[in-house]
């Protein structure tokens, strides 16, 4: 474990030292403290005990793998989780998502952009901590879905729903042009804050994931254009 004292407050777990450095000495020159593991089951028993700001995990790990880290920390915390996928591959991403992360990269990277990945988590997430003492008094209301928009809740027929911030802007960008059909392209632009060209499961695996939590019938597919949030049947 290595460590350093910084603004921002991030964990990085890689078992190549040679990526985990150069990562690490790229993400001291923007700022952040940066704690790193290379041992999957040391790095689960520190974020559990101590989570951090944002969570930068490769999938490939000894001890623990990065897709069962990520099941685990979001079944206790919401902290914004980056998968970092040596491969590329379509199976690593879409478990990753699958697991909860808000977002992938694959490698190499280039250290510009996981800046710019780690900027995008962190300020939804800032959104939805802050978000009651910014925002007035205000809420969306679709049918028996409540969007409680001061204190970042939502429920459906009165049962509250958990959400991480992710599916939460998704949520948002979806009820407020409900009916309206969005297109991959415009929900990242909305919800990550840039145009993506990679794999579209990202938005694919969210909206899954976010129909697992509201129910069926809310969140129809428009074939070869994208999803709109419908009237309850």
């Amino acid at each position: 474990m290595t460590e350093d004292r910084s603004a921002g407050q991030v964990v990085l777990v890689e078992d190549d030292p040679v990526i985990r450095e150069a990562t690490i000495m790229g993400l001291q020159r923007f700022g952040y403290s940066v704690t790193s593991y290379a041992d999957g089951l040391q790095a689960l028993d520190a974020v559990l005990a101590q989570p951090p700001e944002v969570l930068l995990l490769d999938v490939m790990l000894p001890g623990l793998n990065g897709v069962s880290i990520c099941r685990k920390v979001r079944e206790k915390f919401l902290i914004p989780i980056i998968m970092l996928s040596a491969r590329d591959d379509a199976i690593d991403v879409v478990q990753g998502l699958e697991a909860g992360a808000d977002d992938y990269v694959a490698k190499p990277f280039d250290l510009e952009v996981l800046h710019a990945r780690i900027q995008s988590v962190q300020r939804r997430q800032g959104q939805q901590a802050s978000s009651a003492e910014v925002r007035p008094p205000n809420a969306v209301q679709r049918g028996s879905l409540l969007i409680d928009l001061d204190r970042m809740r939502v429920s459906r027929a009165g049962e509250p729903l958990t959400l991480t911030s992710t599916e939460f802007k998704i949520l948002i960008a979806l009820a407020t042009e409900e009916g309206i059909v969005l297109s991959r392209s415009k929900i990242t632009r909305e919800v990550w804050g840039y145009d993506w060209a990679g794999d579209q499961r990202l938005v694919d695996v969210h909206i899954q994931r976010l129909r697992a939590k509201l129910g069926e019938g809310l969140i129809e597919t428009v074939r070869g254009f994208g999803y709109r949030l419908v009237e309850e049947p």
